[in-house]
């Protein structure tokens, strides 16, 4: 096991060609958004207690009617068989022996079907984007429902792709083009090439299942790229209940307006998320709206953020302003990408081992002691005058 989701990262940069790994690791335009996510979590000091009895200290939480071991939810990635075979039935399986939710990816290269089946205990939630045939979001909302999953995640701040500039500098679209770059950088990466070579180019599974088609992925990623639903409104949460019985979660929720109106068109919780800074290069972080959000909103539905958090104690911050839990985005993929689902256990074992270490630390023995007199903002440091 490597020390810290830091190290998985160099790993999974050193197995990757640039091509793939730019796809996972990189934000939109200048990357302002996606460093200011990880920088929000520095921007907050934790104030511990001593003298406290933290013999017996706990990371336990509940989402909804459910137990979790820490709260850590493995959040939706897409396109994951580009960093290795199986990828979402790897990951479901290592949140599931974690003990913690895994949400699989419209865009997942597994069918939802065969996830469940690699991960039948595990509590599934599934993401969605809704396109312009809205048919397809049902058939995935029925298609899940059946197979299980217990949470359905609304993904509303991708009407159209972000700007990504590390893609078009590498060329990077779906089906991948082979260049003489992209060749070489292959060549460089003999382990990633060979697999891709044994299992194939990856494939938008779900997709095509609920279309009714084979595995095109040229098709499939157009659909996803250009023909989502520009009309998607608050008011559709009413058609998404039509469909879909279980728990139901907002995600990409940016602002206090839009979290007021979530939770009065009766959603169960939120993501606080800019899409991990993949959208919009210059957006707020999720933990700077938390706090405030959290006090206005908070009583009436479940509050999680996304985006930045590398550490345990990143995530506990997140609960001591207000959070239910976090998702984990490019951690687990780091781990994912550098070690296959070995990878993924050992960085959710480092993450939850971090929480208890930092938990203990603070003086407390379980979550609900967390609040917002553990942290504080760190003060502003001005320059000599001289």
């Amino acid at each position: 096991m490597l020390s810290c989701v830091a190290d998985y990262r160099i790993a999974a940069r050193k197995r990757l060609p640039r091509l793939a790994f730019d796809y996972l690791d990189g934000g939109a335009e200048d990357g302002d958004a996606l460093r200011r996510n990880t920088d929000a979590y520095r921007q907050w000091l934790f104030k511990p207690r001593v003298m406290t009895d933290v013999s017996q200290c706990s990371i336990a939480t509940r989402f909804f009617e459910r137990e979790a071991a820490a709260p850590l939810i493995v959040g939706p990635t897409g396109l994951n068989g580009l960093f290795w075979p199986c990828a979402d039935e790897l990951l479901a399986q290592a949140a599931s022996r974690a003990g913690l939710p895994f949400v699989l990816s419209t865009a997942s290269t597994s069918l939802l079907e065969d996830v469940r089946a690699a991960a039948p205990g595990a509590d599934l939630w599934m993401q969605l984007y809704v396109q312009q045939d809205r048919g397809i979001a049902e058939n995935l909302m029925r298609r899940a429902s059946v197979a299980g999953f217990s949470t359905l995640v609304l993904t509303v701040d991708v009407p159209v792709h972000g700007k990504r500039d590390h893609d078009t500098r590498n060329g990077f679209a779906l089906p991948l083009r082979v260049s003489r770059r992209l060749l070489a950088d292959c060549l460089r990466h003999p382990h990633w090439c060979w697999q891709m070579a044994r299992y194939g180019a990856p494939q938008l599974k779900n997709i095509a299942q609920s279309v009714g088609e084979r595995a095109d992925l040229s098709r499939h990623a157009a659909m996803l790229s250009r023909q989502m639903d520009l009309t998607l409104g608050w008011t559709d949460l009413e058609w998404v209940r039509r469909h879909w019985s279980g728990k139901l979660i907002v995600k990409g929720v940016q602002g206090h307006e839009d979290a007021l109106l979530a939770a009065a068109h009766g959603a169960d919780g939120i993501v606080l998320s800019n899409h991990g800074g993949r959208q919009l290069g210059s957006t707020l972080s999720p933990l700077e709206l938390l706090p405030s959000i959290a006090d206005e909103v908070g009583h009436r539905l479940s509050i999680y953020v996304d985006g930045g958090i590398r550490r345990g104690s990143d995530a506990l911050k997140a609960v001591a302003l207000g959070a239910r839990g976090v998702l984990l985005g490019r951690a687990p993929l780091y781990g994912l990408a550098s070690r296959g689902g070995a990878g993924v256990t050992d960085v959710l074992a480092l993450m939850m081992n971090e929480m208890q270490i930092t938990l203990r630390l603070l003086g407390c023995n379980a979550l609900a002691q967390l609040g917002p007199r553990c942290v504080e903002r760190a003060p502003l440091h001005h320059g000599s005058e001289d």
